[in-house]
């Protein structure tokens, strides 16, 4: 069973603006090459901190780091194990997903915890082959990732893989979305 979880309604283009240059915007923001790692939006991940109390940030930079405890690209989190940890990660979006998708489904096969935020491509291997396998909740409107002024052009998923060998819960509070 998959849930929703709703954001607040938000204009995402000045009314000022035309449609082309609002679109352009989108996409240079959200198309860029410059860099794969966007902010996870704080609102949206305080909620979800409340619910599992996280303990690592497994990819992000210095600046955007949701944990205290976190891996920045340099520190590879794809290099370190996350066993007894409540995982946040918001992955780089680029053609390395594939990768962070198949470690946190490895990772919660022991006693990880892993909520992932992800773009919803249904139609990827990478769905198919691990966050299928997790709890996904598909997140109603769009996020704006990294304080940006326009919301991002997908849809987003959180998709949480719960520990299968743990002996205690992870999780502070059981979800209701």
């Amino acid at each position: 069973m998959t849930t929703t979880l709703t954001l607040p309604a938000k204009r995402n283009c000045d009314s000022q603006k035309s449609l082309a240059s609002a679109q352009c915007s989108v996409a240079s923001v959200h198309f860029s090459s410059a860099t794969p790692e966007w902010s996870t939006p704080q609102e949206f991940f305080d909620r979800l901190n409340a619910r599992h109390d996280f303990t690592l940030d497994c990819c992000s930079t210095h600046a955007n780091a949701k944990c205290a405890r976190h891996y920045t690209a340099d520190e590879n989190g794809l290099a370190h194990s996350w066993q007894n940890e409540r995982v946040w990660m918001n992955p780089p979006y680029g053609r390395v997903i594939g990768d962070w998708m198949k470690k946190a489904y490895e990772e919660s096969l022991g006693s990880a915890l892993v909520v992932c935020l992800v773009p919803a491509r249904t139609d990827t291997a990478w769905w198919h082959d691990y966050a299928a396998k997790g709890e996904i909740v598909f997140v109603r409107g769009r996020l704006k990732f990294g304080g940006q002024k326009n919301s991002a052009p997908f849809p987003s998923a959180v998709i949480t893989f719960k520990p299968q060998n743990a002996e205690i819960c992870h999780s502070r509070k059981e979800p209701t979305i």
